[in-house]
């Protein structure tokens, strides 16, 4: 036992009567060590309480057991969520995830992403905004990856993303059905590749209904974007929007009640990716529920595969359809008695 009361890897061996080899093998799990041996060592371990170094392990394995993800915005609760389904999946398997936040700074990704990926065994890029050139660069220098919520073309990087053309789609089709006709988009983050999707999914839709007027008007991501967004909305003369995602909307229906603007008897907010709070707002949101979670845990999933077997074909790109989660939100068009 060292100095400090900590049964060390030498004091498992002594009272073993074994190596330390052998007890390093037998605690990380090789199955080399003869049965009876192994058993020994297992029984004086659990005996002396004896927990291996993560540090030691992990040079032996030649493997930190760590990885990383990078998100824009880890105040969003859409990417705590694919943090959490990730962290899950990781844990299960001896892994653990160091967690990188470019706050919203695209600039800033590409260092983020390498960085992590020094101290960790692979990396998971989730939402990232850098432009595609550079994204390709950080991709081919951060290998075993896996990209979330952002498509990239002719990769063979395992890739999930969201179906937001579809998603956009069927909120538009939501708002159109209870008779709206005048539309209002408040867009994310300019450099945000689902916000793109986003808009190119509501030309798709207007085109295929002329009698419906969509506007959109640059916004943000955060709860105090769509807060300041209300004067626009209000001189818009639109019945109906929609939110980048929840946390606009969040924002707007805050100022909306400071403004005595009934919802959605004057006008109909939805949002997007069905947040644990969304249910919560006053009123409940409408919302395009996506699997965050399983983002997260699919990530893992593929990232294992990488690890496990290096030299693998990944897989085409994975896609999620959000679906549409109908709350108090939205109401008829000129609801209001």
């Amino acid at each position: 036992m060292s100095t400090d009361g900590v049964t060390t890897i030498a004091e498992v061996a002594r009272q073993a009567k074994v190596s330390r080899a052998t007890v390093s093998r037998v605690m990380n799990g090789h199955a080399t060590v003869d049965p009876e041996l192994a058993g020994r060592v297992r029984e004086v371990a659990a005996r002396l309480h004896y927990s291996p170094s993560r540090v030691a392990r992990s040079l032996s394995l030649g493997r930190t057991q760590t990885v990383g993800l990078l998100v824009p915005d880890l105040g969003n609760p859409m990417f705590q969520q694919v943090l959490r389904g990730a962290n899950q999946a990781a844990r299960r398997s001896g892994y653990r995830i160091l967690v990188a936040d470019s706050i919203e700074e695209p600039q800033r990704e590409a260092e983020l992403a390498i960085e992590a990926r020094r101290q960790c065994d692979a990396l998971i890029l989730c939402s990232p905004r850098m432009p595609e050139p550079e994204l390709v660069q950080v991709l081919d220098a951060t290998r075993p990856v896996v990209l979330v919520n952002r498509e990239l073309t002719g990769s063979d990087v395992p890739t999930l993303t969201v179906d937001y053309v579809h998603g956009i789609r069927a909120v538009a089709q939501h708002l159109l059905d209870l008779g709206h006709r005048t539309l209002l988009y408040l867009t994310g983050p300019a450099e945000s590749a689902s916000n793109a999707a986003r808009l190119a999914g509501l030309r798709q839709w207007q085109a295929d209904h002329p009698e419906v007027k969509i506007e959109d008007v640059p916004c943000g991501s955060m709860i105090e974007d769509g807060y300041r967004a209300v004067d626009v909305v209000l001189d818009s003369g639109a019945t109906g929007v929609i939110a980048f995602n929840d946390l606009v909307a969040f924002g707007l229906l805050g100022k909306l009640d400071e403004a005595g603007v009934n919802v959605p008897g004057d006008l109909s907010v939805a949002g997007f990716d069905d947040i644990d709070f969304a249910r919560y707002a006053r009123p409940s949101l409408t919302t395009m529920s996506v699997p965050q979670a399983d983002l997260g845990r699919q990530a893992w999933d593929q990232l294992q595969a990488l690890l496990q077997f290096p030299g693998q074909t990944a897989p085409g790109p994975t896609y999620f359809r959000p679906r549409l989660v109908q709350r108090a939100s939205t109401g008829p068009a000129g609801s209001t008695s």
